[in-house]
């Protein structure tokens, strides 16, 4: 049915309460959106009388002229028709499907002493294919164990019974390691060969757990009549399947072929894991994104994936284990939900693996984009605190002294999320006596925010202290009460580990109560080491110098000149001092190494100090 847009009102109301595909068109006449329905008259219904929908759906709803719609018989019908068509018209605001891959399989060949390999395009000339593989490792992994337990051939010689019987080959190198019996002269039976075709099968098909138990039977019935090398012979084969079981195979009691789906989302994409799992072995594994474009339920995203993923590695599967119900059954498959067990166990696995996908691809966008990332985080920031704007800019503050010694303070700015070091700021403490951190404070901030209102400079939109209730009353009381301005605070307060352990905000401070874990967390903490870091620096920098100098500047007559020179040739105030007159002379000329040397002998006579 195509209907005009004027008319749109009226289909609307008389669509049936039958399951079916709806296809929404816009004025181009083209599918924008295709989507699935248990009931085609109420969930068509619902994109124009409800009020709680995202700004992609309702800009979605704005571009609808015009509407089709396909009736089903079943639910399932529904969910497979849906697949279809989203698969040939790609309509824009569908959710995107993150895939363009193709994968490996891998091949047995028909042709006589068939090959195992790997490959990527399927043939239709009667060979078998197993696949695809999410993983080119999980593939190669297979293909060196069949390799390494079968004397199967790798060339691509043709080897029909003519060919060997005229001659007209020869043994190349795999012949010569014993990798391959050579059947390219005669030197191997089609029955032997296929029999290690039919036990590299089984392998492929993750019955490695049969197979195992099949050769040990074989090797007792072998050691029964005392054919003692040839059960040798097994015995390696059979360590070397334990072996790769125990590296690369999770096993578990689920027999027959099941298929376990997690799911995970986040605000702008969902993420579905899919384990199969064949006697006993998971066989496949993977994960895919879809980018969501309205207000599709995670059910409808789950049952939607399920449906793309099973089309798209095809199985026997008669049971599919979920972390929730969909509402479209899937015909012929029983869907399980455990809650214990072994099943629960599998579909905690899959949950891990699509948390882990998730978590990278993440990653990876933040690489791709940091400064999104960080925008996020300060979006995230307004909202906690209810800031007005955007804190593009933030100044930290931090004070540092030993007893009131050496007082200096600390100012570091952050812009749009990273640090502007060319901003930073050190002030010696001048007008406080003793260790006052309160005082230091407020002397900091005073003399910044003055200066910043005399040269009219643009005020941050947010301030950290280091420190709690009392460093955020100290700078309030400068910022409100002796300036007049109006900037958020917030304070960060430490453990006796010096670790953040809590950030409070507001008047009368409370804690936000925000979880270390939290990006929030993270981002206000790494500011706050950042301006102690910066503070004890210029600290222990100050502390330095006075150490070095603190003598050489009580001479008079010495400038700065006559002290770097001094110091660069004694090294040392205790080397100076116990230097000779003459060696001093040497360095700054006679009359002002007279003072310095008068400086370090007080106790000498005004005629010894000139020997």
């Amino acid at each position: 049915m195509n209907l005009q847009a004027d008319k749109l009102k009226n289909v609307i109301a008389s669509l049936p309460d039958k399951p079916g595909v709806y296809q929404f068109i816009n004025k181009k006449e083209e599918i924008i959106y295709i989507g699935k329905a248990k009931s085609l008259k109420k969930r068509v219904s619902s994109y124009f009388t409800s009020k709680s929908h995202s700004g992609k759906t309702n800009v979605l709803v704005k571009n609808i002229a015009d509407l089709k719609y396909i009736i089903v018989d079943t639910e399932g019908d529904a969910l497979l028709l849906e697949n279809n068509l989203i698969k040939e018209h790609q309509p824009r605001y569908n959710v995107m499907l993150k895939d363009d891959k193709s994968y490996p399989s891998i091949c047995i060949s028909k042709e006589a002493f068939p090959r195992i390999f790997k490959t990527r395009k399927l043939i239709n000339d009667g060979s078998k294919y197993f696949g695809p593989y999410t993983s080119v490792w999980a593939v190669n992994s297979l293909l060196e164990l069949i390799h390494e337990l079968y004397p199967i051939r790798t060339c691509k010689l043709n080897l029909k019974k003519e060919n060997i019987d005229l001659k007209k080959y020869s043994v190349c190198l795999q012949y010569h390691i014993h990798k391959c019996n050579g059947p390219c002269i005669g030197s191997e039976t089609e029955e032997a060969y296929e029999k290690y075709i039919h036990e590299a099968e089984k392998i492929i098909k993750g019955e490695v757990n049969e197979l195992s138990k099949s050769i040990m039977v074989e090797i007792k019935t072998l050691s029964k009549e005392l054919r003692f090398e040839e059960a040798n012979v097994l015995k390696q084969k059979y360590e070397i399947l334990e072996n790769y079981k125990a590296k690369s195979i999770i096993t578990n009691t689920v027999l027959e072929e099941t298929e376990v789906f997690g799911y995970d989302e986040d605000e702008n994409s969902s993420y579905i894991n899919m384990l199969r799992i064949s006697k006993g072995s998971i066989i496949l594994g993977y994960t895919i994104e879809y980018k969501k474009r309205t207000d599709e339920t995670k059910e409808d995203l789950l049952a939607s994936a399920i449906t793309e993923l099973r089309r798209k590695f095809p199985g026997e599967t008669k049971e599919i284990i979920l972390p929730f119900e969909i509402e479209f059954p899937i015909e012929g498959i029983n869907i399980t939900i455990p809650q214990r067990g072994d099943k629960k166990k599998l579909l905690d696995l899959s949950m891990q693996n699509v948390k882990q996908y998730k978590f990278d691809r993440l990653k990876q966008k933040e690489k791709l984009n940091p400064e999104q990332r960080t925008t996020a985080i300060l979006k995230n920031l307004q909202e906690k605190l209810k800031l007005e704007k955007l804190p593009m800019t933030i100044d930290c503050f931090d004070n540092s002294n030993i007893s009131g010694s050496d007082a200096v303070g600390a100012c570091v700015v952050f812009k749009k999320g990273k640090p502007s070091k060319k901003d930073y700021r050190k002030y010696n403490i001048k007008t406080v006596e003793g260790p006052d951190d309160y005082e230091s404070m407020r002397e900091v901030v005073r003399r910044r925010y003055s200066r910043f209102i005399k040269e009219e400079s643009p005020l941050p939109d947010l301030i950290l202290t280091d420190g709690g209730i009392g460093q955020m009353e100290a700078v309030r009381q400068v910022i409100e009460n002796e300036l007049n301005i109006t900037i958020p605070i917030v304070g960060l307060v430490k453990n006796k580990k010096h670790i953040t352990r809590e950030i409070l905000f507001g008047f009368p401070p409370k804690s936000i109560g925000i979880s270390p874990n939290d990006l929030i967390f993270k981002f206000l903490a790494n500011i706050q080491n950042e301006v102690h870091r910066f503070a004890i620096t210029f600290h222990r920098d100050k502390r330095s110098k006075g150490q070095k100098t603190s003598e050489l500047d009580n001479i008079p007559g010495i400038g700065e000149k006559s002290k770097i020179e001094l110091m660069k040739h004694f090294k040392s105030i205790k080397r100076l001092q116990n230097a000779d007159l003459d060696e001093i002379e040497k360095i700054v000329g006679k009359s002002r190494a007279s003072k310095v040397y008068k400086h370090f002998h007080n106790d000498l006579k005004p005629s010894e100090s000139n020997i």
